[in-house]
């Protein structure tokens, strides 16, 4: 008798066999990857060049570095696992 996985009690309306659309996870991926890097180095460059008592504060532009520098960095794992995925299912 082969051996199957249980099943498991579904809480919302998706199918049995749902999956992740890949190919747009690629691409939304591979648009946002560099554009966050961009707006990374560009606010850091300009938190860097920021007059001390300027509008916006460098502590502004500091967070709004170190918010790009993640979704980059979420941007970069999330194109990592759908390449990954994408060679194993297709």
């Amino acid at each position: 008798m082969p051996a199957t996985t249980p099943r498991r009690w579904r809480s919302g309306s998706e199918p049995a066999t749902a999956r992740s659309d890949l190919k747009l996870r690629y691409l939304l991926s591979l648009t946002f990857t560099p554009l966050f890097a961009l707006a990374t180095a560009g606010f850091a460059v300009w938190a860097a060049n920021a007059p001390a008592y300027g509008a916006p504060s460098r502590g502004t532009l500091t967070g709004f570095a170190v918010a790009c520098g993640i979704l980059t960095l979420f941007a970069v794992v999330d194109l990592v696992i759908v390449l990954r995925r994408r060679r194993t299912e297709l």
